[in-house]
Parts: C-alpha cells; sequence; structure tokens
C-alpha cells in the first residue's frame, strides 16, 4: 500500500502539528499508510504539549516527488503548502480556513467554520467510530486551546468549546491550568533571533496583485518584545527583500489582554492604517481587542490592499 504524507503549512503551530499527527494515526486506524510529517521547526508551545503527552514530533521534509499521495491540515493554499505541492496527488484536506485551493482531481474535503482543525478531526473520530485514547485527545485539546487563545479569540465557536471539554475529559486535564501553561510556554521568546521570531508563525498571502506576510507572535508583554523594534525591523526589511513583498505586518499579541501591537512596513505599509482607521507612527499601532489574524486581520488587510 502507497504511503500518503500527512501535513500542516509552513511555519506550523500547534494546530497544524497535532492535527497532522491525530490525522495520521485516523488514517492508520481505517488501515492506511500514513506518516505524519512537518514542513518546519516545532515552536515552544507546540514542544510542551508533545512532551506532555510524551508525543515524538514528526520528521522534517522540504519537498515532495511528484504524484506524493498527500493529505493536508490545517490549510489549503498553495502558497503555504511544501515545495511540490502542485505536482502532487491530493487525497485528503481537512481545514477550517477559507478556500482558495484548484484541484485537477476530486478529492475528499471536509471544512467547518470552526477554531481549529482538531475540533473538526474529533468530529471526524466520532463518525468514523475511532476510538481516542488520552494522547490524541490531548493533542487535539492542545490545538484548539492554542487557536482560540484558550477560548477569547473570536474564532472560537460553542462546537470548538464543546469539543475542548470532552476531549479534556480523556486526556485527563484541566483545561484552565493546562490551557494557560501551555500559552505562557509559547511566550517564552529570548532565545530566538529576531529573523527566527518574525517567521514563528507567518502566513505567506496573495491578493490583488499583492504580495504580503502576516506574521504573529504571542506575549504576556508586548513592551518587552518591542524592545528588539530595531532588530525585528530590520529582520523584516530583509523578508521584503527576499520575497518581494509589498507588505509584512507583524501582530505581537498580548494572550493575557487580548490586544495587539501591529508593525507595518512595506510599500504598502498604510495599507493597515486604512484598514482599521488608525495612524502609524514609528510603523506602528496599537489595536485593541484584535487576537485573530483569520478573522480580524486578514479580512481587513485583504479589503484595503
Amino acid at each position: 500500500m502507497e504511503k500518503v504524507l500527512v501535513f500542516g503549512h509552513k511555519n506550523p503551530d500547534t494546530d497544524t502539528i497535532c492535527s497532522s499527527i491525530v490525522m495520521s494515526q485516523m488514517e492508520n486506524k481505517m488501515n492506511q499508510n500514513a506518516e505524519c510529517v512537518r514542513l518546519g521547526e516545532i515552536n515552544k508551545e507546540t514542544q510542551y504539549a508533545l512532551d506532555y503527552f510524551k508525543v515524538e514530533k514528526p520528521r522534517l521534509i522540504e519537498k515532495i516527488e511528484e504524484g506524493q499521495h498527500v493529505i493536508l491540515v490545517d490549510h489549503n493554499e498553495f502558497a503555504q503548502s511544501v515545495d511540490g505541492i502542485e505536482n502532487a496527488k491530493i487525497d485528503k484536506i481537512i481545514d477550517h480556513h477559507r478556500i482558495e485551493l484548484k484541484t485537477t482531481d476530486p478529492l475528499f474535503y471536509f471544512a467547518e467554520p470552526v477554531g481549529c482543525t482538531s475540533t473538526i478531526l474529533y468530529e471526524l473520530c466520532v463518525m468514523n467510530n475511532i476510538d481516542v485514547d488520552k494522547k490524541m485527545a490531548g493533542l487535539m485539546l492542545s490545538a484548539i486551546i492554542s487557536d482560540t487563545l484558550l477560548f477569547k479569540s473570536p474564532t472560537c465557536t460553542p462546537k470548538d468549546v464543546k469539543v475542548a471539554e470532552e476531549l479534556a475529559k480523556i486526556a485527563d486535564v484541566d483545561v484552565q491550568n493546562y490551557g494557560l501553561d501551555m500559552l505562557k510556554a509559547g511566550t517564552d521568546l529570548d532565545d530566538f533571533s529576531a529573523e527566527e521570531l518574525i517567521n514563528l508563525d507567518a502566513k505567506n498571502l496573495e491578493s490583488n496583485g499583492s504580495k504580503y506576510v502576516i506574521a504573529q507572535v504571542n506575549t504576556v508583554n508586548i513592551e518587552d518584545v518591542l524592545k528588539r523594534q530595531a532588530d525585528l525591523e530590520q529582520a523584516i526589511n530583509n523578508e521584503i527583500s527576499k520575497k518581494g513583498l509589498d507588505l509584512f505586518v507583524l501582530a505581537i499579541t498580548d494572550i493575557l489582554n487580548s490586544n495587539s501591537e501591529i508593525i507595518s512596513l512595506g510599500n504598502k505599509a498604510k495599507v493597515v492604517e486604512s484598514a482599521f482607521g488608525k495612524t502609524l507612527e514609528n510603523n506602528r499601532t496599537f489595536l485593541e481587542g484584535v487576537v485573530s489574524r483569520k478573522k480580524q486581520l486578514l479580512p481587513m488587510i485583504e479589503k484595503n490592499i
């Protein structure tokens, strides 16, 4: 039986890694030959979850061969996927983002407007009578906590909360205590270079003829991150030059108070001003109550770029 590779997007976050692992386990429980792989380094938040539930990180790949069978989770845009994806055989996609993908062949596509891919995966487990063990439950719970910022994000739905409660019982953890510890683990940014920091969770996007990146880092103290603004801006400008970007937006998100400070650079930096009715000062602006790239940042930037 030919092996199918299961993976999420580049610059992987907790949902991408945990959903990839769970999806590959689901496939194997249904007598398929699946392997979970990753397209980038594991961040500290994700590593906390893997360590807590004693799960090995997937192996790293940078490209795939033509005709390779794949399953995509937590993304469907080629720009965010593995090198060579255009020539792969896409068997399935499980996602919770907008649909941008065009394929030549039919495929299984399961998407819902929920806060996390793992919420959908749990639903698929129930539908297919797949037993969810403690590790699988813990990984899916971790993904939901991460993507919804412990249910504070506007992307969070009642289904995410309900599924998280069910998974917490299986995983035998207290959602609030575990969730806060995991999120805080991801805010330890001191040993990252500026270049690493802006690429921890960065999405490459293109619309209306413009190429841009929206990156996000979580913190418990925005000012601590802003002390490195000069280095961050140099790294951002290097990315703009290297990738030919029109805009690079870095959202520094306070996970405790649910606000974000935005750094905006590029020849279309002022798109942020028209998008949010705010003025950039020193390439920055503060967005109260903004924590979600998918629901709050991307739609407004895309509309104005």
